[in-house]
């Protein structure tokens, strides 16, 4: 067992890179730079192997790029899922790919289930291979959690969480526009759903607390709907947030501000294809056809006016 609690090894990371910033790792082939795509290794996304070797020289090369400035990256399994076993193992290429160069890695996958299948999920999303001939391979550091069949389906994560010494990160009030038809439900003590699902995140992770006051089990909270951000921050002082929702899907720095406490600290934020996509973005055509360099502008950019609107 790892002997630092997973939210102290989050945030000793914040801390020396100086960001909450996180950058999700979504590569969808049909957007990858015609540097990319074009290349004669890489350029037929109906092959599944050549299209897995895009994604990977792709996300590879994003992984070099950002390692220097933010602590984590979140990893969506979903766009290497869809490529069968070819994508299951370019995933876990990237989180050894992502360790060796220092980032932390959440698998942003979203899992949960019943009994022992929740276990298989826990120990295939999360915990370090216990194969002898895979034991020079590590696990991502967190994995999402869909909390929405009870705690028994999430206790298998905490579990391994707490046995590799890793993190989980419960969801709570999601950013995406079909969120509310569920999750804003009201209860009959007029509460909405997603607020007694926030105490439960918090009561689940009181036996894991470490030294700088998070537990283990943390909490997805978009920044679409700041005012819930705001009131979530509030009635979960131990829980640790991953924002999502700043760049593409609407939220501003300031949303997002609204997830941490006055000392800085209580939330890492994901900027996706703000960051990832940046060479399609107009605002970075001074750089021409050179793609690294304007997501490595667009990662600046979005690093510094986080840092504002925290106010540090």
């Amino acid at each position: 067992m790892a002997e630092k609690n997973f939210a102290d090894r989050l945030l000793d990371a914040v801390a020396d890179k100086k960001t909450p910033l996180v950058v999700g790792l979504d590569p969808s082939y049909d957007l990858l730079p015609n540097a990319i795509t074009g290349h004669k290794d890489f350029n037929d996304g109906s092959d599944v192997e050549t299209a897995v070797d895009a994604l990977l020289e792709y996300s590879t090369r994003v992984l070099k790029l950002v390692a220097p400035h933010v602590a984590a990256v979140k990893i969506n399994s979903a766009f290497f899922e869809a490529y069968y076993w070819y994508g299951y193992e370019a995933f876990y290429s990237l989180v050894q790919e992502a360790a060796a160069h220092g980032l932390l890695v959440i698998n942003d996958a979203k899992r949960a289930d019943i009994g022992n299948s929740s276990e298989r999920y826990a120990a295939g999303t999360l915990a370090d291979p216990s194969f002898d001939s895979l034991d020079d391979l590590v696990g991502p550091d967190a994995v999402t959690v869909n909390p929405y069949m009870g705690s028994d389906s999430v206790a298998p994560f905490i579990q391994t969480a707490k046995e590799h010494g890793k993190g989980i990160f419960v969801l709570v009030r999601t950013s995406n526009s079909g969120a509310a038809e569920i999750q804003d439900l009201p209860m009959a003590s007029g509460q909405p759903l997603y607020m007694h699902v926030a105490k439960l995140v918090e009561s689940w992770g009181a036996s894991s607390i470490g030294q700088r006051g998070y537990s283990a089990v943390g909490a997805v909270v978009g920044a679409t709907n700041p005012a819930q951000l705001a009131e979530l921050r509030r009635v979960m002082p131990s829980t640790l947030f991953l924002v999502p929702g700043l760049g593409a899907q609407g939220a501003t720095p300031a949303d997002v501000a609204k997830a941490f406490k006055s000392d800085g600290t209580g939330a890492i934020v994901n900027a996706s294809r703000s960051i990832i996509y940046a060479y399609n973005d107009p605002k970075y055509k001074d750089v021409g056809t050179n793609w690294e360099k304007a997501i490595e502008l667009a990662l600046l950019d979005t690093k510094r006016q986080l840092a504002e609107a925290l106010g540090q």
